[in-house]
């Protein structure tokens, strides 16, 4: 069925539809606002600044066009339209002037359009700077979380492991190295800078800037599987001063409280019955070196679990440690899992509680 078809059959016969149209398409419009927490159009670096520049630069291109041939186009047809006693014009060939006008007139607009855009993706590929006044953070994506791992300021040949919350010093330059360690990912935080792949075998690299301190939500623009929607991550930029303070914390061990019902949640997280130590890394732990899930280590002072999913509540954890899927269906831990696998070696309530008070405690 083609579209005129369609029209008269739907549309010209009930007003309603297309007035309940109108009103969706007014809505739709309506709703691409600034405020939203991933608006491109609210933007708070260089990097992103540039990228809306360009945009803007391109729409003005697009609305010229339109506005031109659409004048044209009208013209046209009221200057040519039919009148009764026309007889059939002269049948010409083409016309050489027109022909070479709307040949040279495209190049320059494609011009105007290629110029700004190719100076834009090579400032935004290249850092301004790289020298030691510079944050370099390097990024790893995974199915389903992020890792983001910084110079250990106490020791050159270490580095700082977190997951799921990227701090920065406000104002800086961040230079970041991207890496896969599974399927095509891509890093976005759409206030601060445009979308760049993440390619296993193949490692990218990106810069941003943050003009003013606050949190940024980024969030995996590539499909990567079943959790893809749920990959998301923030972006902290605060002042050099609590950025030192942050990073320092982060470079030191797990501190575990004395509390019995912390202690018994660690025993718990160690067991071989358990076997969360296996796919988790806590630093201090001498058993918990695992590799496969988030690093742990100071996972009670973020904000976010879940890869920024849900708030870092003793509610949320509970629910998350009893059933992962229930938060982020797909999730490995719930995969993988010897709890979640076999009935046997469930998790009590008394457990998942205590594992919840050992967890929390770790900032």
């Amino acid at each position: 069925m083609n579209c005129k078809k369609i029209f008269n059959k739907f549309l010209s016969k009930n007003p309603f539809v297309l007035f309940i149209l109108l009103i969706v398409s007014l809505f739709t419009s309506i709703s691409c606002v600034s405020t939203n927490p991933q608006s491109t159009f609210d933007t708070y670096g260089p990097v992103a600044q540039s990228q809306l520049v360009l945009f803007y630069w391109i729409l003005a291109a697009a609305i010229f066009v339109f506005t031109a041939m659409t004048i044209i186009l009208i013209y046209t047809v009221y200057k040519f339209r039919r009148k009764s006693g026309d007889l059939i014009p002269e049948q010409i060939h083409g016309n050489t002037k027109l022909e070479i006008a709307w040949t040279i007139v495209p190049c320059i607009i494609l011009a105007i359009i290629a110029v700004p855009t190719i100076f834009t993706i090579f400032d935004n590929t290249n850092s301004p700077d790289t020298s030691s006044n510079s944050v370099t953070v390097d990024v790893y994506a995974h199915q389903w979380f992020w890792e983001f791992k910084y110079d250990d300021p106490n020791n050159e040949t270490e580095k700082i492991t977190v997951a799921n919350e990227m701090h920065i010093p406000v104002g800086k330059v961040i230079n970041i190295n991207l890496y896969s360690d599974d399927v095509i990912h891509s890093f976005w935080v759409p206030k601060l800078a445009g979308k760049v792949d993440l390619m296993p075998g193949n490692n990218n690299k990106m810069w941003l800037q943050a003009d003013k301190e606050g949190e940024y939500l980024g969030q995996c623009a590539e499909f990567c599987g079943v959790a893809h929607a749920l990959m998301k991550f923030r972006v902290i930029a605060e002042s050099q001063e609590n950025y030192d303070k942050w990073l320092s914390d982060q470079s030191k061990e797990a501190i575990v409280s004395i509390e019995p019902q912390a202690l018994e949640g660690k025993e718990i997280f160690e067991s071989r019955e358990a076997g969360c130590w296996s796919c988790h890394t806590i630093r201090g732990s001498a058993r918990s070196k695992g590799k496969t899930g988030p690093d742990l280590t100071h996972i009670g002072s973020r904000s976010h679990i879940a890869a920024g999913v849900v708030e870092n509540t003793q509610q949320n954890m509970a629910k998350w440690i009893e059933n992962p899927n229930s938060i982020k269906p797909g999730t490995l831990m719930a995969t993988n899992g010897q709890v979640y696998t076999d009935p046997d070696k469930k998790l009590t309530g008394p457990e998942v509680s205590a594992l919840v008070a050992y967890l929390r405690t770790l900032k």
